[in-house]
């Protein structure tokens, strides 16, 4: 079997990899097999990707402009790039781009990068908004990001935003560096190689995509002229496995090296199995529920109030999310710098009719909630409609695949929705950018933060986010992004709910995977068995 970086693959590997094989027999010494809910991915082109499942397989996968490293998810440092400079305004930054290869063999180059950067900007997919925020457009970013010579990458900002946090920003998903001669050669009518590189590759990460099958799998395979060095293992197989106790089972029987999403009640069951080892790492992922404005009943203060009161939190954590959520109401994961931990809200179905009552629904009324048909969003759903009922809304799960419900949000076309968010960048504009900010509520409009999926118009909370990341006062800035998420926390349509807590589980002779509290910090290249 060819891969689309030349490399030749063995088809019994990997058909044993993808579990064709006697069910008690291990996986392939040198392939290690996850079993993961994936069907949230609905491209693998970096500078669209922007679904969790998504930015994991492209951050093992292509290299970022900055980025975090497998052994220090602390220090942000230069990555494609090797070192920068800074102007005295604060305006210009110049890279050197480091000495590696794509994986097709040719150099990368600070064209590649320059061309990557203004692909994002002239593409303007959901991810868009990160580079656009520095005032780059698809008319000047080719002026503002541009290659002096082979190795010389020199951006200009328009905005005033300190260069940490523009340094911050490339390290996003959307900054991975593609091969500008390769992608192009696949343009069609203007795509600028999109539909070629959701399904292809084009990158010089540490793996390299060998093929991505909807619902089924992911396969990655090591990619040995990777800068930092040869990852360990040669073969990475991500299997689509939605059922928790499916995964499970694969686990204790050694069809898989890893299953990724277990429920509380199926870790628990693993107690006691010397064959199996759970950890537990802290995630940046916020849960909630998000109130479409366009409806009426849902734009009530009253109604939105009144919701808050009537989701169960920590019923839900102390039993069918125990050990894999935390009450968090607020859209700034704990754990990092400008966090607001409190979490004034409860189950309390009296209060939650009496404000229902104020807001002229004594008898509640009947709405939608679209929510994946998976664990952990569909168990969520369940408990949000049986305490909601219990002040008189009826709400009707609308159950779908997670792509299938991401994409319906993304065109405002629910009523309530479950879903998730996690950081693109460290730093607490990241998430306010797209809770707190909508410039433009059109049904066209260029950007489409979280806020504008709702329709929730906010000219005053926008003025407050911009003045939030041009603020060069630390201390201050942190309080501005703490005022912003207690007004999210008091009043708009975002239900915050929880932040995740990872366990995968893994058999006793796999080590080195590194599951960071980002989607994108989360590592391959160091796996063993």
């Amino acid at each position: 079997m060819r891969i689309g970086t030349g490399l030749v693959v063995g088809a019994a590997a990997v058909a044993l990899a993808l579990g064709a094989r006697p069910a008690a027999a291990a996986t392939p010494a040198d392939t290690f097999v996850m079993a993961k809910q994936i069907d949230d991915i609905i491209t693998l082109d970096p500078q669209e990707s922007f679904e969790f499942s998504g930015n994991e397989i492209n951050a093992n996968s292509y290299e970022r402009v900055m980025n975090f490293d497998a052994t220090d998810l602390v220090n942000l440092k230069p990555a494609a790039a090797e070192s920068y400079t800074v102007s005295d305004d604060g305006k210009t930054i110049t890279f050197k781009i480091r000495e590696a290869k794509f994986a097709s063999g040719a150099p990368v180059t600070a064209e590649d990068v320059a061309f990557s950067l203004q692909r994002g900007v002239k593409m303007n997919k959901s991810p868009g908004f990160i580079l656009t925020q520095l005032g780059w457009d698809k008319d000047n970013v080719d002026k503002l990001v541009k290659a002096l010579d082979p190795k010389t990458l020199q951006i200009t900002i328009t905005e005033d935003f300190g260069a940490g946090f523009v340094l911050s920003t490339l390290s996003a998903n959307i900054a991975s560096v593609v091969e500008k001669k390769v992608v192009l050669q696949h343009e069609k009518d203007g795509d600028l190689g999109n539909g070629w590189l959701k399904t292809n590759y084009a990158g010089s990460g540490a793996f390299t995509l060998r093929s991505w099958k909807p619902n089924e799998s992911v396969v990655l395979e090591a990619n040995p002229t990777f800068w930092r060095g040869a990852p360990s293992i040669k073969r990475v197989v991500i299997r689509h496995v939605p059922e928790p106790a499916t995964q499970r089972l694969l686990l204790e029987k050694g069809d898989v090296d890893m299953a990724r999403n277990l429920s509380a009640d199926q870790i628990a069951g693993l107690a006691g199995n010397k064959d199996i080892i759970v950890e537990s790492s802290p995630k940046a992922e916020v849960y909630y529920m998000a109130l479409n404005q366009k409806d009426e009943r849902l734009r009530n203060p009253k109604v939105r109030q009144a919701m808050r009161w009537l989701v169960d939190y920590h019923g839900m954590t102390e039993s069918f999310l125990k050990g894999r959520f935390k009450v968090h109401q607020a859209f700034w994961p704990s754990g990092f710098a400008g966090s607001l931990t409190d979490t004034p809200f409860r189950l309390d179905v009296a209060k939650g009719k009496a404000l229902l009552a104020e807001a002229g629904y004594p008898n509640g009324f009947e709405v939608n909630l679209d929510a994946s048909n998976s664990y952990p969003s569909i168990n969520v759903a369940q408990s949000v409609q049986a305490t909601m009922g219990q002040a008189g809304i009826k709400v009707n799960i609308i159950p779908g695949e997670q792509k299938q419900v991401i994409t319906k949000y993304r065109a405002r076309n629910h009523q309530m929705v479950f879903l998730y968010w996690s950081p693109d960048y460290v730093d607490p504009h990241s998430n306010a950018d797209t809770f707190t900010r909508n410039p433009d509520n059109s049904d066209n409009a260029k950007s489409k933060p979280l806020a504008w999926r709702n329709s929730w118009e906010i000219p005053e909370l926008t003025k407050k986010t911009d003045a939030a990341a041009r603020e060069r006062d630390p201390e201050k800035r942190l309080q501005m992004y703490l005022e912003l998420q207690k007004a999210v926390q008091e009043d708009s349509p975002f239900v915050i709910m929880f932040q995740a807590q990872d366990q995968p589980a893994r058999r006793a002779n796999v080590k080195g995977f590194v599951a960071g509290p980002f989607a994108d910090q989360t590592f391959y290249r160091l796996v063993q068995k």
